[in-house]
């Protein structure tokens, strides 16, 4: 086993630095120093545009463009390790449904109300899932990735931070469905800690879309925390309560300033900040940033995508009837740069190499 891993990450390095030599051997890493002078560049799951998210290459990929965070998602192993995947199920992002010995362990679930059908990193040791080789979780967007399909591990957290402490960068980890998690008693926030702790790690933030995980870490840490904040629905535990608030309530001055009591900034879906219309266009700016910026709270903004698809419609490239069009590069240094105009604090980047040009370019 030791061998194969050797042998596996050799020829990632070697892929890695035949696909990606100039941008990666030129660029010196930033750190969280230039933070009062520029927006904070988060490498939204490493360097997602261009390697299979969650994984120590995606990571690599993304310190050497320049990130000054790297951000994991985190769940839970069935021996409570945590481990770095976008969800606890992993059939998406893994090998797993080609191991016929994990057969069996495809199951549903349900999580967050939701009915969930595959496989599912609770059901796993650590061990076990280690067995198993992440995949591009979006193939058709992100053809170019599948190069290193059956490579990488699933990273630890553990793993994760000791790269991010050896490459003088931050970490930015997010607790995935903590009521979940705490409900099955793998309760995501005590290890979190733990490995933080451990490594004396001072250059963090913790985010979450629930908020009483949030308000518990509040009492035993000192990192600033991230309220993340999406363009519509409401935090799964206010949900689950029987609450009939809105992350659109969280927005409005009342709700920003009770967020203030636990978190150090919020970290927003674009749309919040620059809104779209019908057709997909840009609209006025909201006042957000001021109003949280009122409230002592920073703003970081997600997520910031390469893709003509994954970019509002005025800010689209090329002919729509190329069969390529979806997947081609739009204005995307264009829509950054407006998303800083408005003042936010940071930005979350799949290609943080595209982030790093364009505020040093703003930053000028």
């Amino acid at each position: 086993m030791m061998m194969r891993r050797l042998l596996v990450s050799t020829l990632a390095a070697v892929i890695a630095g035949a696909t990606f030599s100039v941008v990666l051997t030129q660029t010196t890493p930033a750190t969280a120093e230039r933070r009062g002078q520029a927006p904070l560049l988060i490498g939204h799951r490493g360097a997602s545009a261009h390697r299979p998210e969650h994984t120590l290459m995606s990571y690599e990929a993304a310190i050497a463009m320049g990130a000054d965070y790297i951000e994991p998602d985190l769940v839970s192993t069935k021996d409570h390790v945590l481990v770095a995947r976008h969800e606890n199920e992993i059939s998406g992002t893994t090998d797993v449904a080609a191991h016929p010995e994990f057969a069996d362990r495809r199951t549903t679930k349900t999580v967050d109300g939701r009915p969930v059908t595959g496989w599912f990193t609770e059901d796993f040791t650590l061990a076990e899932l280690k067995t198993l080789r992440a995949k591009e979780r979006v193939p058709d967007l992100r053809p170019d990735n599948t190069a290193f399909d059956g490579l990488p591990e699933i990273p630890t957290f553990e793993e994760v931070v000791k790269l991010a402490l050896e490459r003088g960068v931050g970490v930015y980890p997010e607790t995935k469905h903590p009521t979940y998690f705490d409900s099955i008693g793998l309760s995501l926030e005590e290890p979190l800690l733990d490995v933080l702790n451990r490594y004396r790690v001072r250059k963090a933030y913790i985010q979450s879309f629930e908020t009483a995980n949030l308000r518990e870490l509040r009492g035993k840490t000192r990192l600033p925390l991230i309220q993340l904040i999406t363009s519509g629905g409401a935090p799964y535990d206010w949900i689950a309560s029987g609450s009939t608030r809105t992350y659109d309530d969280m927005v409005k001055s009342d709700g920003l300033r009770e967020v203030a009591q636990y978190a150090a900034g919020i970290g927003v879906d674009t749309k919040r900040v620059l809104p779209v219309d019908a057709a997909g266009k840009t609209t006025q700016p909201t006042t957000l940033v001021a109003d949280a910026h009122r409230k002592r709270l920073d703003v970081h903004v997600w997520t910031v995508r390469n893709e003509n698809s994954q970019l509002p419609a005025d800010y689209r490239l090329g002919n729509p009837a190329s069969p390529v069009y979806q997947r081609a590069t739009g204005d995307v240094m264009g829509y950054l740069s407006k998303l800083i105009e408005q003042g936010i604090d940071g930005a979350f980047c799949d290609d943080p190499s595209m982030g790093r040009a364009v505020i040093a370019k703003t930053s000028a």
